[in-house]
């Protein structure tokens, strides 16, 4: 998929207005097609069935009128609690969450139903005669046998769909708190982060890393945002089609500006229609997405980490868990081949990415973290005790002495936040923990 429709259906994935809107077209296509199907008589079954007493006109309007005006009203609530949630949010551990928040199907699709099914039940409303009107057209006066018309099998689907919404109420009333929760937050991102990380990358123990890409001439950008998604194939068919060799200046989650190197390109001219293809292949926009952004994950738990750190919070079991999760992805890394090749080309050598390296994940994570949770006796313990256990599944030596200088860059700045007893208790928490690299 092209990057800008990945882009684009990654900005429906975190819009609330799309599944609403989708649920409202199916719900107007069915009431549509069901009430064709009353009156052409697949609702006559229902007269050999004792238990299940046909509804009346009056009977049908009033229950439609219900549903439908308890769906809009729910549709309303519901809403004004999710927005009310975000803001709580956003506002708490970050604004960076927000997209989080907005991505949430639970959200979505429980919103989706009460509009679908309220757009529904109007619809299948405007069908229902009762038995004292007279005919919509000649038709129906022709041809229908009775003064009124209830469509039957309509009415029982709408039970069916109310009886669902009021499930989901139930489930989203439970949702909206549960999501909300710091441990649900930092779990979700931290199910996200590791998943994205074993999508990307292979496992590999080596902790083999590109070689340096190829010398070429600068293409530069003429947009300024962020990098959202970078379309690899794409790349790798230019530099087919053009017989050269492509090499990124730029990561997914980098800002770039007019002037700034987006690529450069070796063994051919950079005329403006290379030029255009290769911004075609590369989606920037205002803001950075999860997709093809593991540090974006990472900045997410290393922003809750420093909030829950800050003096106006000091919130040190907050930044606990948060370096839980934040160990469990370096340790992921920590044994997985970083070599962003294009996905299925692994040996194709058209295209060179910037190389993700196992130092830019631990600097981004534990060392934007550490003057914070230096000032934190729990948390300086609780790191100490992580970046041990990070070790554990790696085998790379190089990889092995980067969390270990992680652990001597921590000593040295809790050396100058902490004192007293405090103190001694971090000295002796370093030391077992050189043990472990010993």
């Amino acid at each position: 998929m092209p990057a800008n429709l990945r882009w684009f259906w990654a900005q429906i994935n975190s819009n609330y207005w799309f599944w609403p809107a989708l649920f409202s077209l199916v719900g107007i296509v069915l009431a549509f097609g069901l009430v064709w199907l009353d009156r052409n008589g697949a609702a006559e079954w229902f007269s050999g069935i004792d238990w299940l007493v046909p509804a009346r006109p009056k009977g049908a309007s009033n229950m439609l009128t219900v549903i439908a005006g308890s769906m809009i009203a729910v549709a309303s609530t519901v809403f004004s609690i999710t927005i009310a949630a975000v803001a709580y949010a956003s506002g708490t551990y970050g604004p960076r969450l927000l997209t989080n928040f907005m991505e949430d199907k639970g959200n979505q699709l429980s919103l989706a139903t009460f509009i679908g099914t309220f757009v529904y039940a109007i619809t299948v409303l405007r069908a229902v005669r009762a038995e004292d009107e007279v005919a919509a057209n000649l038709r129906d006066a022709v041809e229908s046998g009775l003064p009124g018309f209830v469509p039957q099998l309509s009415l029982l689907v709408a039970y069916g769909l109310m009886v669902l919404s009021v499930a989901v109420l139930v489930y989203f009333l439970n949702h909206v708190p549960s999501s909300i929760r710091i441990n649900s937050v930092l779990k979700g991102i931290g199910r996200r982060l590791l998943d994205d990380i074993r999508d990307n990358y292979p496992v590999d123990p080596s902790g083999a890393e590109l070689p340096q890409a190829p010398e070429g001439t600068p293409i530069p950008t003429e947009r300024t945002g962020y990098v959202q998604i970078v379309d690899f194939d794409a790349l790798r068919d230019i530099a087919e089609e053009f017989d050269i060799k492509i090499a990124l200046e730029v990561r997914t989650g980098d800002f770039v500006h007019p002037g700034m190197a987006l690529v450069r390109v070796t063994d051919g001219d950079a005329d403006e229609a290379l030029a255009g293809r290769i911004a075609e292949a590369v989606s920037i926009g205002s803001t950075r997405t999860p997709t093809q952004d593991p540090q974006f994950l990472i900045d997410e738990l290393v922003e809750i980490g420093l909030r829950a750190l800050s003096p106006g919070i000091n919130d040190p079991f907050t930044a606990i868990t948060a370096t839980h999760w934040l160990g469990a992805a370096i340790a992921e890394l920590g044994r997985r081949d970083l070599r962003r090749r294009q996905e299925d080309h692994p040996g194709d050598e058209s295209v060179w990415p910037l190389s993700d390296t196992f130092a830019h994940f631990v600097n981004r994570g534990f060392g934007v973290m550490r003057s914070a949770v230096a000032t934190s006796l729990p948390a300086t313990l609780v790191t100490f005790d992580t970046l041990r256990a990070a070790v554990a599944p790696i085998e790379d030596e190089g990889r092995i002495a980067l969390l270990r200088e992680q652990g001597e860059k921590l000593i040295k700045q809790a050396r100058l936040s902490l004192g007293g007893p405090d103190l001694d208790e971090t000295e002796a928490r370093y030391a077992s923990f050189l043990k472990a690299f010993r």
